[in-house]
């Protein structure tokens, strides 16, 4: 019989004992490198103190954290007869700011410079940074790692959405502090990486915008969408009208025929949700896509979520073979395109799926045409509660029809240059996961 070991006993080295609570004995242990000395945050971070009234007839710009690290931005501006708490905190580019409700989500940044004397509540404290003991920047990277965001969630309380940070467990955290030689080195090395990830980046946009305007070219398409109705009078031809609407004139011309893409479509149909009631018709092997699984990728193999072979057998989903391409038609996502790759899948309400005549039109071709021309593709939307293009509206979209040989060379063409691209963005992110993990692995063991 196996007999199960427990461990009633937790020793921690009482030198690198971060507090004396629960959490930080049990939860948040930091496994810090020895290499280098550690240091209290309280003993960094100086609560800013600069405590302002609102004056009702100024213009105050309101600060917010972004979580997952992604910066310190502008909330809004506001009046301040409009601000309820009038007694708030003075910001200055420079110092180092916490979201109490975000820490947990990694809501940590530094001021910039737009921000100078934005105001902040008392659950965004304002630190001043000792900068003869700890680069900002560095700081700021400390925060990022997982070990730091696993100790910001162990001292955070209060109901799930409301959870505040405990902001002395926060202060009394020790930190691995290296001296500032070594963090500038550190530094160095950590956003020589990530400049070349950036620049990596930069080149992936650049060839994306290259690729818009090669398949632009190839079709001599040139798009004038205006939004507001010129003075004088405008003749167009009857054949050409598209619809009976004077505010919004929408012209598409082609060196190639330019059809309504219904006259090419052999099928249509809209998906449909199971009863979810029924947990039998759920968690199967067959893809059921939703417009978050549509976006980037052209062919479709994987949806987040799946249902069953019951659900087609009693007809509580639809099924699109593989080719079928999906359109977003409702929601704020409108005129998302993906292709199934799987040998069958379904799809919710929200999505339309039509198959193509394949001697004039070809699924890859399409998918170029609805991801590039998407101003054309969903210009048909109505606009009450949700953006709707509903199978009426999708049947309807004008499409130049290029020779099958010339959508053959644009589709091998474009797929040369999006593996280029598809190089850039994974030799980026291959350095920025190396820049992290050096990191980590500098400062923690």
């Amino acid at each position: 019989m196996q007999v199960t070991e427990k461990t009633y006993l937790n020793y921690i080295n009482l030198l690198r004992l971060n507090n004396w609570s629960v959490p930080g004995l049990l939860d948040s242990t930091l496994n810090y490198s020895h290499e280098f000395p550690l240091s209290r945050i309280g003993d960094f971070l100086i609560k800013s103190r600069n405590v302002i009234s609102i004056d009702d007839n100024k213009i105050y710009k309101r600060v917010t954290v972004r979580i997952n690290n992604n910066g310190v931005v502008l909330r809004d501006t506001e009046k301040g007869k409009n601000i309820g708490t009038k007694k708030q905190y003075l910001a200055k580019s420079g110092q180092f700011i916490v979201s109490k409700i975000d820490a947990r989500n990694g809501a940590f940044g530094i001021i910039p410079e737009d921000l100078n004397d934005a105001i902040v509540t008392n659950d965004f404290p304002i630190y001043n940074v000792d900068t003869t003991k700890i680069n900002p920047q560095f700081l700021l990277l400390i925060t990022t790692t997982r070990q730091f965001i696993e100790f910001a969630q162990s001292c955070s309380s209060g109901t799930t959405n409301r959870q505040r940070m405990d902001i002395d467990l926060f202060l009394n955290q020790k930190v691995s502090l290296p001296f500032l030689h070594e963090q500038e080195t550190i530094l160095k090395n950590y956003y020589t990486k990530i400049n070349q990830a950036e620049k990596l980046n930069r080149q992936a946009d650049g060839l994306e915008t290259e690729i818009e305007l090669y398949f632009l070219e190839q079709l001599g398409i040139r798009k004038n969408i205006t939004s507001t109705f010129s003075k004088g009078l405008r003749i167009i031809e009857y054949k050409n009208l598209d619809r009976w609407d004077a505010n919004t004139v929408s012209e598409l011309t082609s060196a190639y025929k330019i059809e309504k893409i219904g006259s090419y479509i052999l099928k249509i149909a809209t998906g449909t949700t199971p009863p979810t009631n029924r947990p039998e018709y759920f968690n199967g092997e067959i893809n059921f896509y939703t417009p978050s699984d549509l976006g980037e990728i052209m062919f479709l193999n994987a949806a987040s979520r799946k249902v069953s072979e019951l659900s087609f057998l009693e007809k509580k989903a639809r099924r699109f073979e593989k080719g079928t391409i999906l359109f977003v038609g409702i929601g704020s996502t409108v005129g998302k395109v993906g292709i199934v790759n799987n040998d069958y899948a379904t799809s919710n309400q929200q999505i339309t799926g039509f198959n193509l005549d394949p001697r004039f039109l070809l699924n890859e071709y399409v998918y170029f045409y609805f991801y590039y021309l998407r101003d054309i593709t969903i210009k048909e939307q109505t606009k009450a509660t949700l953006p709707i293009v509903n199978q009426n509206k999708i049947i309807n979209i004008p499409i130049p029809i290029p020779p099958i040989s010339k959508q053959k060379d644009i589709i091998e063409e474009i797929s040369k240059m999006k593996n280029k691209k598809w190089v850039f963005e994974s030799e980026a992110r291959k350095l920025v996961n190396e820049a992290h993990q050096e990191f980590e692995q500098t400062i923690f063991r």
